[in-house]
């Protein structure tokens, strides 16, 4: 009997040794806050969603969960920090359409979003709004291309930063117009507003947290949604294809990583933790207000998510010869 405990004390080690994931799944929450990573300034899309997923993941898990703000690149920076980063799964990145699949093709971005970087979950998404400033002139969707087909290379559009969702949403407008518009980029979606509403440029493809509170004022004018179909909270606002261009659709999207070097238990407990939180009606609810839908995935999913998406503007990026110039 004795030899028989000793026998399955030592296989049970062995097993254990064998699979570290049987313990390291004990490490989670972090025993130290977490650092939840943002590629944009504050006040932006991503910045108010990451802010009310934080907050519910905190009260959760019973660990602070902290959003740290990392703008730059058109949120390269903090994608290659995060790849770069703690493998203990004390940091998250909420990451982008922009850095995950459009800059990739455009640049150098000193790390690769499928090798260096491990999926967690989706995060939400959304269309982008084309708006305009009041003091443009600009009243419709077809008011824009006219202008644009007129005077090609004056129509200036702004974008959170080079190979951002908005960025290449622009491009694809104007590959689909036929005229040039020049880019101006910005290092997020809050900075781009203050210009736009001192009418510094022609129109911006903005995210709705941004653009709703200024359409609400009167001070920016929105010309259509980039969505095959209306959002419900901007059921007056028609589409692109609606408006002139068939088939038109550009979403703007974040999700969840952290680095590739995070054992796998811990990348499967957060997305558990992350699914829960976009599955939460209140949550839902606070982020609806943001005009931003919950796109909770399994890690597998996100994966084939993110590789269509790479396909589809890799394929922009080569057509419309985009650099990060």
């Amino acid at each position: 009997m004795q030899k028989r405990h000793v026998l399955r004390a030592g296989l049970f080690a062995a097993a254990a040794l064998a699979l570290p994931g049987l313990t390291l799944a004990q490490d989670f929450p972090p025993k130290k806050p977490v650092t939840m990573m943002v590629g944009f300034a504050p006040g932006g899309a991503a910045d108010a969603a990451a802010r009310l997923i934080a907050k519910k993941l905190s009260d959760n898990i019973g660990q602070t969960v902290v959003v740290e703000n990392k703008a730059g690149a058109g949120g390269n920076i903090a994608h290659q920090l995060t790849a770069n980063g703690p493998s203990d799964g004390s940091q998250l990145l909420f990451g982008s359409i922009g850095p995950l699949t459009i800059a990739p093709h455009m640049m150098k971005v000193g790390y690769d979003p499928f090798k260096d970087l491990a999926p967690i979950s989706g995060g939400v998404y959304f269309p982008n709004m084309l708006v305009v400033s009041a003091q443009s002139g600009i009243k419709t969707l077809a008011d824009f291309i006219a202008a644009a087909r007129k005077s090609p290379g004056n129509v200036t559009f702004a974008s959170t930063g080079s190979g951002s969702a908005s960025h290449l949403t622009g491009e694809l407008f104007a590959q689909r117009i036929g005229a040039e518009m020049t880019h101006v980029p910005y290092k997020g979606g809050a900075p781009a507003m203050q210009d736009l509403l001192a009418n510094r440029f022609t129109g911006y493809f903005a995210a709705p947290p941004t653009a709703l509170p200024h359409v609400e004022t009167g001070k920016v004018i929105p010309l259509a949604t980039t969505g095959l179909t209306r959002p419900a909270y901007m059921p007056n606002i028609p589409t692109v294809a609606e408006a002139g261009l068939p088939g038109f659709e550009a979403l703007n999207w974040y999700a969840f990583v952290a680095s590739a070097k995070t054992p796998a238990t811990i990348l499967d407990r957060w997305n558990a933790e992350v699914v829960k939180v976009l599955k939460d009606p209140e949550v839902q609810a606070a982020l609806a207000k943001h005009g931003l839908t919950p796109h909770p995935t399994s890690r597998a999913g996100l994966t084939d998510f993110m590789t269509k998406e790479s396909a589809k503007w890799g394929a922009i990026v080569k057509e419309r010869k985009i650099t990060n110039e």
